[in-house]
Formats: C-alpha cells, sequence, structure tokens
C-alpha cells in the first residue's frame, strides 16, 4: 500500500512540493471566481476533529472541500471516543475505513504525530500549541500575489513567540526569505527551532526590539496577545505592550510593507484599528486564502 501523503508541518516538504500545492491553490481560486468549480473531490469524505474552538479552520476546510464535492463530517473533542479513553492509533484505524483524509486541530502535536503514523489515509495539521502550517501557507500566497515572490524579502515577526512563529521559521527555510524576531524574554520562540533553522541556512534574526525587528521589512505579522489556554493574561498583555503594531512601529518597515494577522484579532492590544483597517493591511486577503490554500493542500494530498 502506498504510503498516505500527509501535511503536518512545512519543514516536512521539500520546496518543489510547497510551490505544486501554491499554484494549485492559485489555480483553484482562479476556477472558483470564473465560475469553473474544481469537482474532484465527488464521493471523498473528509473527517475534521476539533479539539480547539475555531472559526477560519472550520469554515474554510468545510467549505472548500464541499467546493469541490466532498462530504465533510465534523466532530468535536467530546464527540468521539477519543474523549472516553480510546487511543489516538485506534481513532485513525478506525477513521480510516470512513474516510479519504483527516484534518486535526488540537493541542499536543503528539496527537497529531500519532494520528498520522496509524492512519492510512492523510492527516492534515488544522493547528497545534507547536505549529499552525495552513496558516503560514496561506499567509504566503497572500503575500506573493500583492508583491510577488517572498525569497529574499524581509520578514518580520513581533509579539508572541507561539506556534505561528515556528511554523514561519519552518517557512524561512524552505522558501528562502529573512525572517526578523522581536519577543519578550518570557515568550521567546522556540530555541530548538530556531537553532535548526539557523544549521539548515535560514537568516534568522533575533532582535532585542519590535523597532529593530520591523525596520526596512516587506511585511510585517503580529497576532493575538492571549490564545486559548494562556495563563497569566494581564502578566501577558504587559510584557508584549511595547510589541503593539500601530502607525510609527509601521512607519519603521518599507514604505510598500504589508501588514498580516490571522485572526482573531483583539483590536488595541497587539494591533491598533489604525494598521488593521490600514491600507498596508492585507488581513481579508490573508483570511479568504485559508479556503484556497487549504483547497491546495487537500488536492495535493489526494491526488
Amino acid at each position: 500500500m502506498t504510503a498516505p501523503k500527509h501535511f503536518l508541518d512545512i519543514h516536512d516538504h521539500e520546496l518543489a512540493v510547497l510551490r505544486t500545492i501554491f499554484d494549485r491553490a492559485l489555480a483553484l481560486k482562479a476556477d472558483l471566481r470564473s465560475g469553473e468549480i474544481d469537482r474532484s473531490m465527488v464521493g471523498k469524505t473528509l473527517v475534521m476533529i476539533f479539539e480547539k474552538p475555531s472559526t477560519r479552520t472550520r469554515v474554510s476546510f468545510q467549505v472548500g472541500f464541499q467546493q469541490m464535492g466532498g462530504m465533510t463530517v465534523v466532530m468535536g473533542d467530546q464527540e468521539s471516543q477519543v474523549g472516553r479513553g480510546e487511543s489516538w492509533a485506534d481513532t485513525a484505524r478506525v477513521l480510516s475505513r470512513y474516510a479519504d483524509a483527516i484534518m486535526i486541530r488540537t493541542d499536543d502535536p503528539q496527537k497529531l504525530r500519532e494520528l498520522a503514523e496509524y492512519a492510512t489515509v492523510p492527516v492534515i495539521n488544522g493547528l497545534t500549541d507547536a505549529s499552525h502550517p495552513c496558516q503560514i501557507m496561506a499567509d504566503v500566497m497572500t503575500y506573493e500575489e500583492h508583491r510577488g515572490p517572498i525569497a529574499g524579502r524581509t520578514v518580520s515577526w513581533v509579539g508572541d513567540g507561539n506556534n505561528v512563529t515556528t511554523s514561519w521559521i519552518h517557512a524561512a527555510v524552505k522558501l528562502g526569505f529573512i525572517l526578523k524576531i522581536a519577543c519578550p524574554e518570557i515568550l521567546p520562540p522556540n530555541a530548538g527551532v530556531v537553532a535548526w533553522a539557523i544549521e539548515n541556512g535560514a537568516d534568522i534574526r533575533l532582535e532585542e526590539t519590535a523597532e529593530a525587528a520591523v525596520a526596512g521589512s516587506d511585511l510585517v505579522i503580529t497576532d493575538t496577545w492571549v490564545s486559548m489556554g494562556d495563563e497569566n493574561p494581564e502578566l501577558r498583555r504587559q510584557v508584549l505592550l511595547p510589541y503593539r503594531v500601530d502607525p510609527a512601529l509601521m512607519a519603521k518597515a518599507d514604505p510598500d510593507a504589508l501588514f498580516m494577522h490571522c485572526l482573531p484579532a483583539h483590536r488595541g492590544d497587539e494591533v491598533t484599528d489604525e494598521v488593521l483597517d490600514g491600507p498596508q493591511s492585507v488581513i481579508w486577503d490573508e483570511a479568504e486564502n485559508r479556503l484556497h490554500a487549504q483547497k491546495g493542500i487537500l488536492s495535493w494530498c489526494l491526488e
């Protein structure tokens, strides 16, 4: 039996695979807008497991797969036997007999890896506490639609060194852009991931201030200061205050720079209204492209 084509993390794949997915996503987006909707998933089923709440991930995967003619089944964390003690390995074996692909949004990345190890159908990472690859695929797609190839450009991350930061680091290795990161000392990016990226030739620069990270940048990115499950929200807000993206900080970037946020945004915390709703912001294109990028991923996994 041929091994299933999982999409667990960006660093698992060669550049050619990532480019194939981008090209497919762009083609599917163009087809949808022209009315020539791809129906390659007719007769196929996608099971989606949500152990964490979701707006964009759920709707974009469900709508995208249905647009291509497929059927979807959505399961919450208390709607399966995993919540009652069944192993992820056994769940993977069972779901593989019912579905053509599985997407999971969960906390522990080990759950994702165990699901993929025992599934005989593709497994897709819809988010874990360690990474968020589908988001970054949509983000890169959005940047390149607006400004051309991201290779050689300077990307700036300011704020919490979280799972989205990790996937941006993975992408820097594969896609060849400079990544400047500014985080508080108590909320740093994963040191092991940073070391791996540098060892593999990525240009990763850890900056002491948000201003240094953003200076001359082509793309400025931030994320919510308090995510699901985070402790001490008031402490987090205090230490992250110097990393708020406001017009003064955006002015440090290249005049042609874009701003992104994976949403949901907490206006006035990590970003001000002037930036979020301003001319450099592409957050709504970014949100839309979750749909198209994930259709590209599904198409690659199931082709």
